[in-house]
């Protein structure tokens, strides 16, 4: 009994050592997290571990043995404590992180093997992409019909539309718009969003993506602002207008406006005769056979006609067509207004009526009377009533005078152009200037400088005078006179002509051109009446006096007018007496 309650009391503090001796659990995870995994494992400690260590323990006792008196030696086994090291072998439980995670601030996150890029990992190489992004590490982005996380959701945009791979929203091409981008813009919008207005005009509509104008027919342009160009009309006018003769089509039906002269469905056919304008629809007025231009209705006279509408006979001396042919008859035969035919005078005969029936100086029905004209002066007498037919720049009754001042030439019925009071020559209409004029019809004056009939003569002025281009005299300026303006006006006189007296007294002289006064000396103002004032002499009284002991100074010489008393040109020496 005794060994055993000393094997227990061992054993009892045996534990206690080994427990005082187990390592703890140093892990900081946390042990409600699901990704936690924990085992038992087996380790070994060194103990200090005590146990009875057995001895021979010798004793005496009395001995049993008679003949043994003395006491005999006897032997019992004892225990005692006794220490010792030892390995011992615990177990304890582990937390660690499971398969596929690691930990992470005392939580065990999942590991992947790639990198998520565009994700995160969640489980043990496992990849949640964001949304836009796919493949095992995220590094895909979404294609073009796909979106979301690892583009799983499918794009329903249209019309090549993009969607947004993180959303999913449509982002439309030009000229698109709706949730889907499956409807195009609106009327007069293009481009992208639909925010561009349409500039088109005349009912074009655009292009919603360009915004190309297509332009209703018969316009043309970048914004269908022009009409198709001539020749053209329709769709895109691209169809050519059968128009002739100058017609011009509409621009969007190709119907044809003839020009005036011309009808019918392509301005092929002309007005009828007597008709003009447009669609020939005005009656020609043109008489005595004329013919009018059907496209203005102006008429086209016969031979020997002329006038608006053909009503007048060509003019004396004219005939033919327009009447633009001269007569050449003679002799004041009158030519027949169509074909130029002479009708003579009577005397007169001869395919020009160049003949005359009486012999040149005599006339009458016998050609027994003398012609009374001035022979030099006549072009020919009358061969029957003896009239004078004078030369150029002669008239009256038997050519014996010159023309009227301001006519000449034939019958002297020309009127002469001449100005300034300027003749002309009878004959030729030359001009003849007055003195002071030139040029060819004497309307220049001469240059300065020069005066008389074409200005040949040179002005003899002087001191800036005007020379008269007529007769050379001269207008002298003020403060001059004589022929030539080169004599001063005489003492006393001024201005033009000399015409004026000078007014200035005391012997002042007066400015010839202006009659401004020159004072004497000791005289001042307008007119010099005036002395000067005390203290002051001389020219203008600008000089100073400078006396003493004076009652003044002379205004004229400046001379000390001495006190009684004193002498000397400054009254600064006593007299004599007076020492």
């Amino acid at each position: 009994m005794a060994a055993s309650s000393f094997l227990w009391h061992y054993a009892t503090i045996l534990l206690a050592v080994m427990y005082c001796f187990l390592p703890r659990s140093t892990s900081s995870l946390n042990l409600e997290d699901p990704n936690v995994c924990s085992h038992w494992e087996s380790y070994s400690v060194t103990v200090q571990e005590s146990y009875a260590h057995p001895f021979d323990q010798i004793y005496y006792t009395s001995c049993s043995d008679i003949l043994n008196w003395f006491k005999c030696t006897r032997h019992r086994v004892s225990y005692r404590t006794a220490y010792r090291r030892g390995e011992k072998t615990m177990y304890r439980r582990k937390s660690q992180c499971c398969p596929g995670f690691y930990e992470s601030r005392e939580m065990c996150v999942p590991h992947c093997a790639e990198k998520c890029v565009h994700g995160r990992c969640v489980a043990p190489s496992t990849c949640q992409c964001e949304p836009g992004w796919g493949g095992p590490d995220c590094s895909s982005a979404c294609d073009s019909n796909h979106w979301g996380p690892h583009c799983s959701n499918r794009c329903q945009c249209q019309n090549s539309a993009l969607c947004n791979p993180i959303t999913g929203a449509c982002i439309c091409q030009p000229g698109y718009r709706g949730w889907r981008c499956e409807e195009v813009c609106e009327a007069g919008t293009y481009g992208n969003g639909c925010q561009q207005k349409c500039l088109c005009q005349n009912g074009a509509a655009c292009h919603h993506v360009t915004g190309e104008c297509k332009c209703s027919p018969g316009y043309t342009g970048a914004f269908c602002e022009d009409l198709c160009p001539p020749g053209k009309h329709g769709q895109q006018c691209e169809e050519r207008c059968p128009c002739q003769n100058g017609g011009v089509c509409h621009h969007v039906t190709g119907e044809c406006s003839c020009p005036a002269g011309w009808m019918g469905t392509v301005c092929g056919q002309p007005c009828p005769e007597g008709r003009f304008g447009r669609n020939c629809s005005q009656e020609c007025q043109c008489h005595n056979g004329g013919m009018c231009v059907s496209s203005s209705g102006q008429c086209l006279c016969s031979p020997g006609y002329t006038g608006e509408r053909c009503q007048e006979e060509c003019p004396v001396g004219t005939f033919g067509v327009s009447c633009r042919q001269t007569c050449r008859c003679e002799n004041g035969a009158k030519c027949y207004h169509i074909s130029g035919a002479c009708l003579c005078e009577p005397g007169y005969t001869g395919e020009m009526c160049e003949v005359r029936l009486c012999p040149e100086g005599h006339y009458g029905l016998k050609c027994d009377k003398r012609c009374p004209c001035h022979a030099e002066n006549t072009r020919s007498c009358h061969p029957m009533s003896g009239e004078c037919s004078c030369q150029p720049g002669w008239s009256g009754t038997y050519c014996n005078e010159t023309c009227t001042p301001g006519f000449f030439g034939e019958s002297c019925q020309q009127v002469c152009q001449c100005q300034n009071g300027a003749d002309c020559h009878s004959v030729t209409g030359e001009c003849i200037c007055a003195p002071g004029f030139k040029g060819s019809d004497c309307s220049t004056a001469c240059p300065s400088g020069t005066h008389g009939i074409n200005c040949s003569a040179t002005c003899g002025c002087k001191n800036g005078a005007q020379c008269s281009s007529v007769d050379g005299a001269c207008s002298c300026k003020a403060g001059w006179h004589g022929v030539h303006c080169s004599i001063n006006c005489p003492s006393g006189t001024w201005g033009l002509g000399c015409n004026l007296t000078c007014m200035c007294g005391n012997g002042g002289a007066c400015n010839a051109l202006n009659g401004q006064c020159t004072c004497a000396p000791g005289w001042r103002g307008e007119r010099c009446d005036l002395h000067c004032q005390d203290g002051t002499y001389g020219m203008d009284c600008r000089e100073r006096c400078d006396c003493s002991h004076a009652d003044g100074c002379h205004p004229s010489t400046g001379y000390c007018r001495c006190l009684a008393g004193w002498t000397g040109p400054y009254l600064h020496s006593i007299l004599m007496s007076d020492l």
